[in-house]
C-alpha cells in the first residue's frame, strides 16, 4: 500500500509540473505577433491573379465613357492618291461660244483623251453627327459597360476579401486542431504510461493498456492528417498572398462575438439584397444593355443626320490621241446629309428580333440572379441568427467536458476511473472545444457573406472582425432602411 501511494503521490506532482509547462506553452504564443488579417487582406490585394485581371478589367472599362463621349464628336477623314490613268471623253451636239467667234447652236463635237497619264487626287471631309439612334445606343452601352466593370472591381475585392478571410480561418483552425490533438496525445501518452505502471504493479488488467495504446497510434494518425492539412493550408493561403511559409503563423481565431451580433429581421436584408447583391447588379445592368441593343434596330427606317464639309481636288494629265492633255477638277461643299438604311434582306429586322429575345433572357437572369442572391443572403442570415445560441450552448458543453475530463483524470488517478473513460473524455473535450473554435468563426464568415450579397462588404468591416480577433468591441451592421 505504500509503494501504491508513493506511486499516486508522484504521479500527482508530474500531472502538475506538466499542467504549469502547458499553461506556459499556451501563454508564449501570445507573446508572438501573429498573422493580421488585415494584412493577409492587403497582401491578397497585391498578389492575387484574379484581383489583378479584375483591375486590368476595370481599367480598361474607364476608357469607355470617352468612346461613348467620342462618338459624338466631329471626324476629319484625309485622303490622298496618286497613280496611272486613263481618260476617254467624246460629246456631240453641244451648243459653242466663244467671244470673237460667235456662236454655234449644234453639230459641235469636243473630244479628249489622256492614255497612262499620271492622276493625283486629294480630299478632306468634317463630319459632325446630329442625329444617330444606332449611335446613341451605342453610346449609352459603352457607359454601361464602364458601369459593368467599376462592378466587377468592386465585386472582385469583395470576393477577395471573403476568400482571404476563408483561407485565413482555414489555416487558423488546422492550427488549432493540431494543438488540441498534440495537448491530447500528450495527456493520452502520460495515461498510457500510468496504465502501464498500474499494470506493472498489479493494480490494473492489460486491457487498460492496451485500449490507451490503441487510442494513442490512432492520434498519431490523426496527428499526421492534421499537420498534412495545416500545411496544405499554409500553401492555400501563400499563394493567395505571397507571403512566406514561414511567416503564416500565429493566426488569431474569434474568442468572443461582436457585442451587437444581432442582425435584426431577414425582410430588410431581403429587400437591399434584391438591388444590391453583386450577382443583381450584374444582372440589371446586362439587361440595360440588352434593351439598348434593340433600340439600334428598332425601326425598319431609321435615319441618321450629319453635319458634312468636303473638299476635294483631283487631277490627271497626259498624253492621248488628240496630244498632251490635263483635266483638273475641284469642289467643296458644307451642308446636311441624311441618311435612310433600307433593309431589302433582312437582316436589320432579324436583328431587331433577336434583341426583343435577348431581352427576355436578360430578364429572366435577373430572377434568376435575385432567388440566388436571396438564398444565400437567407442562408448566410440562419447562420448568424442560430449561431449566438449555438455558440453559448457549444461552449458551456466545452466547459462541461473540460470539467467532466478533470473529474475523470482525478477518478483514474484515485483508480475510480477506467483508462477507457479518461480516453472518452480526452476526446469528448478536444471535439468539444473544436466544435466551438468551428462555429465563431463560422458565424464570423456568415456576416462576410451576409455582407457581401447586401453590397456592404469593405475594408472597414474586416477592420471590425480584426478588432473581434483582437479581443476588442466591434459592431455588426444592419442595411441602411
Amino acid at each position: 500500500m505504500d509503494a501504491g501511494l508513493d506511486l499516486r503521490s508522484s504521479l500527482a506532482t508530474v500531472r502538475g509540473t506538466l499542467q504549469v509547462l502547458a499553461l506556459l506553452l499556451t501563454l508564449a504564443p501570445a507573446a508572438v505577433h501573429a498573422l493580421d488579417l488585415l494584412d493577409a487582406w492587403r497582401a491578397a490585394l497585391t498578389h492575387d491573379p484574379a484581383y489583378a485581371a479584375a483591375r486590368a478589367a476595370h481599367d480598361a472599362g474607364l476608357t469607355q465613357p470617352r468612346q461613348a463621349d467620342a462618338l459624338w464628336r466631329p471626324t476629319l477623314a484625309l485622303q490622298a492618291g496618286a497613280g496611272i490613268a486613263n481618260a476617254d471623253t467624246a460629246t456631240r451636239g453641244a451648243r459653242f461660244a466663244a467671244p470673237g467667234f460667235g456662236s454655234v447652236n449644234g453639230g459641235v463635237a469636243f473630244d479628249t483623251s489622256i492614255n497612262g497619264g499620271t492622276m493625283t487626287q486629294a480630299s478632306i471631309e468634317l463630319r459632325q453627327p446630329l442625329f444617330n439612334r444606332e449611335r446613341d445606343a451605342e453610346a449609352k452601352q459603352l457607359r454601361l459597360g464602364a458601369e459593368q466593370a467599376e462592378l466587377h472591381w468592386n465585386d472582385a475585392q469583395a470576393e477577395l476579401m471573403l476568400r482571404t478571410a476563408q483561407r485565413y480561418f482555414d489555416l487558423a483552425l488546422a492550427g488549432e486542431q493540431l494543438r488540441l490533438i498534440e495537448r491530447q496525445l500528450d495527456a493520452i501518452t502520460r495515461a498510457r504510461r500510468e496504465a502501464q505502471d498500474r499494470f506493472d504493479i498489479g493494480e490494473n488488467a492489460i486491457t487498460s493498456v492496451h485500449e490507451a495504446t490503441a487510442s494513442l497510434e490512432a492520434l498519431r494518425a490523426r496527428q499526421l492528417a492534421a499537420q498534412m492539412q495545416q500545411e496544405l493550408r499554409r500553401a492555400a493561403l501563400a499563394d493567395l498572398t505571397g507571403l512566406t511559409l514561414s511567416s503564416l503563423n500565429g493566426l488569431a481565431l474569434p474568442v468572443r462575438l461582436p457585442d451587437d451580433a444581432d442582425i435584426g429581421p431577414l425582410a430588410p436584408w431581403l429587400e437591399r439584397v434584391a438591388e444590391h447583391a453583386p450577382l443583381v447588379r450584374a444582372a440589371q445592368l446586362a439587361l440595360q444593355r440588352a434593351r439598348e441593343e434593340a433600340r439600334k434596330t428598332g425601326l425598319a427606317l431609321s435615319p441618321s443626320v450629319d453635319l458634312v464639309a468636303r473638299a476635294a481636288h483631283e487631277r490627271l494629265s497626259g498624253d492621248g490621241d488628240y496630244g498632251n492633255a490635263s483635266n483638273r477638277q475641284t469642289q467643296s461643299m458644307i451642308g446636311v446629309q441624311i441618311s435612310l438604311p433600307l433593309d431589302l434582306g433582312g437582316g436589320r429586322s432579324a436583328r431587331q428580333d433577336e434583341a426583343v429575345a435577348k431581352i427576355t433572357q436578360a430578364k429572366a437572369e435577373l430572377e434568376r440572379a435575385r432567388q440566388e442572391a436571396a438564398a444565400q443572403a437567407r442562408a448566410a442570415w440562419l447562420g448568424l441568427s442560430v449561431g449566438r445560441a449555438q455558440a453559448a450552448a457549444l461552449a458551456a458543453a466545452a466547459e462541461a467536458s473540460a470539467a467532466r475530463l478533470d473529474a475523470t483524470r482525478t477518478g483514474f488517478e484515485a483508480g475510480e476511473r477506467t483508462t477507457l473513460d479518461l480516453l472518452n473524455a480526452e476526446n469528448d473535450a478536444t471535439a468539444a472545444q473544436l466544435a466551438l473554435a468551428e462555429v465563431r468563426v463560422q458565424i464570423q464568415l456568415d456576416g462576410l457573406r451576409l455582407a457581401q450579397q447586401a453590397g456592404m462588404l469593405d475594408e472597414p468591416r474586416l477592420q471590425r472582425l480584426q478588432q473581434v480577433l483582437e479581443g476588442q468591441p466591434g459592431r455588426a451592421s444592419r442595411p441602411s432602411q
